[in-house]
């Protein structure tokens, strides 16, 4: 059984950080390119960064420069560290894998930043 489950989230005052966790189960972890997106509200979910399984990294231009994306493979969990944050960056933050034509999401954490 496939699972992502991301962790992490949680309300934070502007400029202050967070660091998610996506722990994966039930697939070839390592051959698998992750991603997390977000979604706020009344808004696409858009794709914030992503890890292929050599551990090349691409991010948005929203979050370049803030956000830190790595894996680890033996453990099989992808982290998001989160520095900066920004209102603009509430939203629920989700764990994606893919590969060979499958994919998954997780159940999605949320994140709010606000004074």
């Amino acid at each position: 059984q496939v699972q992502l489950v991301e962790s992490g989230g949680g309300l934070v005052q502007p400029g202050e950080s967070l660091r998610l966790s996506c722990e994966a189960s039930g697939f070839a972890f390592s051959l698998y390119t992750m991603a997390w997106y977000r979604q706020a509200p009344g808004k696409q979910r858009e794709v914030v960064a992503k890890i292929d399984g050599g551990g090349g990294t691409n991010y948005a231009d929203s979050v370049s420069g803030r956000f830190t994306i790595s894996r680890d493979n033996d453990r099989q969990m992808v982290l998001l560290q989160m520095n900066s944050l920004k209102p603009e960056d509430t939203a629920v933050y989700y764990c994606y894998a893919y590969f060979g034509g499958y994919d998954y999401w997780g159940q999605g954490t949320q994140v709010t930043v606000s004074s």
